[in-house]
């Protein structure tokens, strides 16, 4: 049958593409000459004109982007503008291969398939030209070789494949662009061997009901010919139905409709597929057939209205998604696609939209774990011209048309839309699905990009058209992402023409520069590229679990849990199908070793089960409890952890049994000590003394200048510095309590007063009152009034060279803002020190970052080098622990905005901490992104922040 010069045969089993690959001459017989992948290449002959490694003959890995390979030069889509470069790189590659064919086959229809090339590929069989040049990077094209084989000999195949294309409007498209501009075939290569008389394409549309209408394009059909159309489900053999369709001789297309029964449909929740396979036979014998997979839903677009999959309004929660990987470009494999559609099913997504056809093999796993595909034509901010486009869409939607996950077309990006075009896309595809044009309100739907919350005079939930941003929560560095994302979901799902929004963008898209000899490998070109929620090894940021959070398909009722908790939580239903009761609920009852930050890392669990989940359905909300045990409360925090009906973690949610005072007591270790404590009253000091530590206060400023233990000096200085208001030191005044002295500072200002309290095993108690007293009446109701406060607390200076490590109880791992508090879970959590940069410390992204603000921390114990380490317990709640100054990236262009201004000092304790912008500033943002005000009445008791510090040594 078919050999090849250095792939064999069995390589042809990867993977289920368009054709069933079989020996039976009667199926479609599909044979890579390439690798299926890049992780499975095949080497072919290469030359490259420019750049690296180039005018000399060598071998190359295909598929690939010849870059990665070490040829030619690496172009970001921007060199125009920030990257301020003349032209991009315009270097070709030219392409030689081998291949043998059977001479059996002759006389069968034979093409040979492009998976895509970048950019302009011209393509000769033994020397003879296959068919026009094509153009355009994103796109699978074929020639008929059949008359160009060697039957029973050796085939030379060429490719010259030209990174820059001879078409301007090619260019403006794809290269002309916010991303990586690559060159070389970076997708596979085939051919497809079927008989003369054949099925040469399928379109489908499988409604819910069962109902299958198919639209067949035929070739070379004889006299007495039939079409023979049957189902099985995705893993089944067993044949569910079968009808048979006479086909007139010569007839090139032929629509046939049939309906099955007990189908059941295809969603994101039950992505539930089959398989049509369609057999041409001619006088009842076989002549040739195909095999579909797909999927039955009903898609229903009412203006005004909504988008309907299966009867049900959908809400899309989806993400943007580049096709990239830092070794390979664009070279992808479905292991990846595996794993990003993994991905997104975890962070609770339903949908991803691209700005270019994604691999095949990601759409087919999208069929079969279940999310919405907004498929798109390159474009993105110029459109291609008419003639080029129109053989793009074809393309597109020739390839695409049957995948159950694609719901919508988008052509174009940002105003790089063909008017012209649009029309082609209906033309194509029997579902008939709507055609949108990213970041426009076009054709009643209202796709608008980077909303600010207030959007907008008669648009959005203003507005009369259903709305869906195909971009929002812009994801620079640390930006975005789920940061913001709760408030502006919450206020589109009040309008009932909300279908969702896609959040930019999956990953960072840096990619390893093979051209580098220095430290640094990989690239995103600054923040041009650094936007991923995920970094570019899909490292999780914090966001990923923000996200997870936020669009998880159970969503608690706030509770807090006090001595009158008896178990009850209410949980509502955010899934569009799913009766909440096929998910399974299990809770945990978790309590801390008493020594927990003195070295016992024990962590027992008192009480666990499964909870029963009553009948929930979209939209209701219920209520669940779980037993409160007789030691319930000797507890420290709840878990409750879900899974979805197909065995997937939504998310797990937890809450603090006790309040700080609770926490601060059982694990701020106490000695029972008789030693003397006392007070040392200096000209321009106070000093509190233990027998194991002292601290000594600038009468002056009421700040600590020094502490020190037994082994020496703790660097903890420079605090309580103020944050977010004025304090000045009023007076200081000492006393002796029973076992503990007492220095209490008086403030001017904010800060109402400190009280210090030195106990006599040596623990040190900061009692902070703030804002208690009016001052000036400037109010109309007598209040003092100060707004526009985005930080606010107390700050000390400590040194970060030499810091190992961080324990503490509170939500965690990750760092918060404002906005992005959810994601964190309360929990005792320990990380090592970083200086991760979110988009940029791609050599060494450890996750999570070490760095930033913490919330509601009860206890936290920080480990240096030599006499550095110390402890911190909070008495008071929603206390956020502010670590040092995340590390600024170093390439950033101006603009980025990677984080908002971090107080002075290193070491603070906060009520209010800056929100993160994404994209836009935070006046554009929602509620909880907005600065908080201080508003203080006359006779308000002010607020309180206590805190105690333990400087003791452990040994």
């Amino acid at each position: 049958m078919f050999f090849k010069k250095s792939l064999q045969t069995t390589i042809a089993l990867f993977l289920p593409f368009l054709c069933v690959i079989n020996a039976n001459a009667q199926q479609t017989t599909k044979v890579f000459l390439s690798g299926t992948d890049f992780e499975h290449p095949v080497q072919w002959d290469f030359m490259c004109t420019d750049g690296a490694n180039s005018k000399q003959w060598s071998k190359i890995n295909v598929p690939s982007n010849w870059e990665l390979q070490g040829f030619g030069e690496y172009t970001y889509g921007r060199w125009y503008k920030e990257l301020n470069q003349k032209e991009p790189s315009k270097e070709e590659g030219f392409y030689k291969h081998e291949f043998k064919i059977d001479a059996a086959d002759k006389g069968k229809t034979i093409y040979i398939v492009f998976g895509a090339a970048m950019t302009d590929t011209e393509v000769k069989i033994n020397g003879k030209s296959a068919g026009a040049i094509h153009q355009g990077g994103f796109y699978e094209f074929k020639y008929d070789i059949s008359s160009l084989i060697n039957y029973g000999g050796t085939n030379v195949l060429e490719a010259h494949v030209s990174k820059h294309s001879a078409n301007n409007s090619v260019n403006a498209a794809e290269r002309k662009a916010d991303w990586w501009l690559f060159g070389g075939i970076y997708r596979p290569v085939w051919l497809e061997i079927m008989p003369k008389e054949n099925i040469a394409h399928v379109a489908v549309d499988a409604k819910m009901d069962g109902t299958l209408n198919a639209e067949l394009d035929l070739q070379n059909i004889a006299q007495k010919s039939t079409v023979t159309a049957s189902i099985t489900a995705d893993g089944s053999d067993k044949v569910l139905g079968s009808f048979s369709f006479d086909v007139n001789a010569k007839e090139t297309k032929k629509a046939i409709s049939m309906k099955f029964s007990n189908i059941k449909a295809w969603s994101p929740e039950t992505p539930n597929l089959y398989h049509l396979k369609l057999e041409l036979k001619q006088k009842g014998k076989p002549i040739h057939e195909i095999t579909e997979r797909i999927g039955f839903r009903t898609l229903e677009f009412i203006k005004k209205d909504g988008i309907y999959v299966n009867g049900k309004k959908i809400i899309m929660k989806g993400i943007n998604r580049h096709e990239i990987w830092p070794e390979s470009g664009r070279s992808t494999s479905k292991r990846l696609s595996i794993m990003d559609v993994n991905l997104l099913k975890d962070m609770n997504m339903n949908a991803v939209r691209g700005h270019y056809p994604a691999d095949s093999h990601f759409l087919q796993v999208c069929d079969s774990l279940g999310i919405f595909v907004l498929d798109e034509l390159a474009g993105w901010q110029n459109s291609y011209d008419t003639e080029t486009g129109s053989k793009l869409v074809k393309e597109m939607v020739t390839r695409d048309v049957n995948h159950a996950s694609v719901i919508i077309w988008d052509n174009g990006n940002e105003g790089g839309w063909n008017y012209k075009t649009d029309s082609i896309f209906r033309d194509l595809d029997p579902q008939k699905r709507i055609v949108i044009h990213p970041w426009s309100d076009f054709d009643g739907w209202d796709v608008h990009h980077y909303p600010a919350y207030q959007t907008g005079i008669h648009r959005f939930v203003n507005g009369e058209n259903v709305f869906f941003p195909t971009e929002f929560m812009h994801a620079t560095y640390d930006n975005g992402g789920g940061a913001g994302l709760e408030d502006f979901w919450k206020q589109y799902k009040e309008s009932p023409l909300f279908a969702g929004g896609f959040i930019w963008v999956f990953c960072d898209e840096a990619v390893k520069r093979v051209d580098w000899t220095g430290k640094e490998q990989f690239d995103s070109k600054g923040s041009l590229a650094a936007d991923g929620v995920l970094g570019p090894h899909r490292e999780k940021e914090g966001s990923f679990f923000a996200i997870k959070e936020i669009w998880a398909p159970i969503q608690f009722a706030p509770v807090s849990i006090t001595s009158k908790f008896d178990g009850a939580f209410f949980i509502s239903n955010d899934y569009i199908y799913s009766n909440l009761n096929s998910c399974t609920l299990d809770y945990k009852v978790i309590k801390g070793d008493k020594n927990a930050f003195y070295g016992n890392n024990a962590i027992s669990v008192l009480d666990k089960g499964k909870i029963e989940i009553p009948n929930i359905e979209p939209g209701e909300t219920s209520k669940i409890k779980i037993p409160v045990a007789a030691n319930f409360f000797e507890g420290d925090w709840i878990e409750i952890t879900a899974h979805d009906q197909h065995g997937r973690e939504i998310y797990t949610w937890s809450w603090p049994i006790h309040k700080g005072d609770y926490f601060a007591e059982k694990f701020l270790l106490k000695k029972e000590i008789k030693a003397k404590v006392s007070i040392k009253d200096e000209a321009a000091s106070v000093s509190l003394i233990s027998k194991e530590v002292q601290v000594s206060f600038d009468k002056k400023t009421g700040k600590i200048i020094s502490v020190s233990n037994k082994n020496g000096i703790v660097p903890l200085t420079n605090g309580p510095t103020p944050i977010g208001m004025k304090a000045e030191v009023k007076n200081m005044q000492t006393t002796t309590e029973k076992d503990a002295v007492v220095c209490v500072v008086n403030y001017t200002g904010g800060i109402k007063s400190i009280k210090w309290t030195m106990t006599a095993d040596g623990r040190l108690k900061m009692e902070m009152l703030a804002l208690k007293d009016a001052g000036a009446n400037n109010g109309f109701d007598g209040a003092f009034v100060q707004d526009k406060v985005d930080a606010f607390g107390i700050t000390f200076d400590f040194p970060e060279e030499g810091v190992e490590s961080i324990k503490w109880l509170g939500n965690g791992p990750y760092h918060v803002w404002k906005n992005r508090i959810k994601g964190t879970t309360t929990g005792i959590w320990e990380k090592e020190y970083n200086q991760t940069v979110p988009g940029e410390s791609f050599e060494n992204m450890i996750l999570p970052e070490f760095k930033g603000y913490h919330a509601n921390m009860y206890a936290a114990s920080l480990k240096a080098k030599g006499n550095n380490s110390f402890k911190m317990f909070s008495t008071s709640e929603k206390v956020f622990l502010r670590l040092f100054t995340p590390d600024l990236p170093k390439n950033a262009f101006d603009g980025a905005h990677p984080q908002p201004r971090f107080p002075e000092g290193n070491i603070s304790f906060m009520y209010e901490i800056p929100a993160m912008r994404s994209f836009k500033p935070i006046e554009h943002h929602g509620p909880h992104s907005q600065p908080a005000s201080i508003r203080i009445k006359s006779g308000d008791e002010g607020i309180q922040m206590n805190i105690w510090f333990d400087f003791r040594t452990e040994k």
